[in-house]
């Protein structure tokens, strides 16, 4: 096989920081100059008090502070937002309920419990609600649409194929007009369910052979799932959209596009709808729970029903 180099122009590092003076990006300068201008006061107010090596030593942890604060950087984060994250985390009350009126106080009838801890917090979510067409409201007018994609092997490609593959990937990525976010996650997959669906299957399968295969295959996957703890790996692209009116829209038309973009590739897409948007939200935030996100879950305004509960109403 001819060996052939792949060449592809992608777009890296769209929004790092412009950098404005000695390679030092404007938040490191201004950092830089807070310290200084600080030392300088420190050496204006003590210097004619102090000899000045005792005014240097004190002044060298102040440089450090500042240097690691401006250079230094943590888990891809520059290290003063890692730390103002961390602060933020920190005073962040632990425990939230849902409570849109605000959080009432426990009525003078009922009996006190000691409390453990400070009382709970109203629970604000990114998300206002989720759509039926999968459209996720982030409020003020910001609108954001999720596509499922699957992965695609290109290490076994031919060279040829390599660049066709990569090529296309960069034009979709020189395609893109608005904000993307790609996540690239393990979850879990629950056998489980998987099996519970092809034994369901296996009734509606015309020959007594196949139905028989059906069953054996979900008896593998049962006991695939009892013995060991599969995973797989998903990928999440989310785009987002911004305007009074038209986000939804504008939102919904970007996640077609890379869904046909990303199909090229030989990749399997989908644009989520309400209730697969909601199961992938709901793994994301507990990716230990019974079920995976390939089962929908019903958006939050959407009434839940039981099959013949008008009947059992009406007798």
């Amino acid at each position: 096989m001819d060996a052939e180099e792949v060449h592809a122009r992608v777009p890296a590092d769209i929004e790092a920081p412009d950098r404005i003076v000695w390679g030092l990006t404007a938040r490191q300068v201004a950092i830089i100059g807070a310290a200084a201008a600080l030392g300088y006061l420190i050496l204006r107010t003590i210097g004619h008090v102090l000899p000045l090596p005792v005014v240097a030593i004190m002044l060298i942890p102040l440089a450090g502070v500042a240097v690691a604060l401006a250079l230094g950087r943590r888990d891809g984060l520059p290290l003063d937002a890692w730390l103002w994250a961390a602060i933020v985390n920190r005073r962040t009350p632990r425990r939230a309920v849902p409570a849109t009126a605000g959080v009432v106080p426990v009525p003078a009838w009922a009996p006190q419990v000691e409390a453990d801890g400070p009382p709970p917090a109203v629970l604000r979510l990114p998300a206002r609600g989720i759509a039926d067409n999968g459209v996720i409201d982030l409020g003020d007018g910001t609108a954001t649409a999720l596509v499922a994609a699957t992965t695609v092997n290109v290490g076994l490609r031919t060279a040829a194929e390599q660049a066709a593959l990569v090529g296309s990937y960069a034009r979709w990525l020189n395609s893109l007009t608005g904000p993307v976010q790609v996540v690239v996650s393990a979850q879990r997959v629950d056998l489980t369910s998987h099996a519970i669906r092809v034994a369901d299957a296996a009734e509606t399968l015309p020959h007594p052979a196949l139905a028989d295969a059906a069953l054996d295959y979900s008896d593998f996957l049962l006991d695939v799932a009892a013995r060991r703890d599969p995973l797989w790996r998903t990928v999440t692209v989310a785009h987002t959209a911004t305007g009074e009116r038209g986000a939804a829209t504008e939102a919904i038309r970007r996640a077609e596009h890379t869904a046909a973009a990303l199909a090229t590739l030989g990749a399997q897409t989908r644009v989520l709808d309400g209730g697969t948007a909601t199961a992938v939200l709901t793994a994301a935030v507990d990716p230990y729970q019974d079920t995976d996100a390939s089962w929908p879950r019903t958006p939050a305004h959407a009434p839940i029903t039981a099959p013949g509960l008008d009947e059992e109403l009406g007798a």
